[in-house]
């Protein structure tokens, strides 16, 4: 990553946190950043990546700063049944597809569906989602291999 690049997603980071009010830390802005260069991350992975970069930084930090996150919506949390649940920094309207066997969390480009009018009467649905549950490209090679 160049130079500058890091300093744009530094700025950046300075920036998404002074909009929603939290004070600008090295340790936010490292949480975010690592957040910022994709992937689905649970608290331990976040921590480890952040750390290397921070030298200290606890677990319990990380999910102080994620419970902030959470409520001023700068992260969305994904969870996997039987698995740490994982974050993603908040940004447009997407799905997910989980692989049932390693717990690999994808986004997918997919609008999530419109329920039909009489169903759920008197309820006020905000959103919905769809998970696409199976093996990813890797556990599926394995399998095959295997198999």
């Amino acid at each position: 990553m160049t130079r500058e690049a890091v300093t744009n997603g530094r700025e950046a980071a300075i920036q998404q946190l002074r909009d929603v009010g939290l004070r600008v830390t090295s340790p936010r802005l490292e949480v975010l950043q690592v957040l910022a260069a994709g992937g689905h991350l649970d608290v331990e992975d976040l921590t480890a990546a952040a750390r290397e970069r921070l030298g200290t930084l606890t677990s319990q930090a990380v999910y102080e700063m994620l419970r902030h996150f959470l409520e001023t919506g700068l992260v969305t949390k994904f969870e996997r049944p039987g698995r740490p649940a994982v974050f993603e920094l908040s940004g447009q309207p997407h799905q997910h597809a989980l692989c049932v066997n390693c717990g690999r969390v994808e986004n997918v480009a997919h609008k999530a569906p419109v329920l039909p009018g009489n169903h759920l009467r008197d309820w006020q649905v905000k959103d919905a989602d769809i998970v696409f549950k199976g093996l990813c490209p890797d556990c599926r090679s394995t399998s095959e291999s295997v198999g």
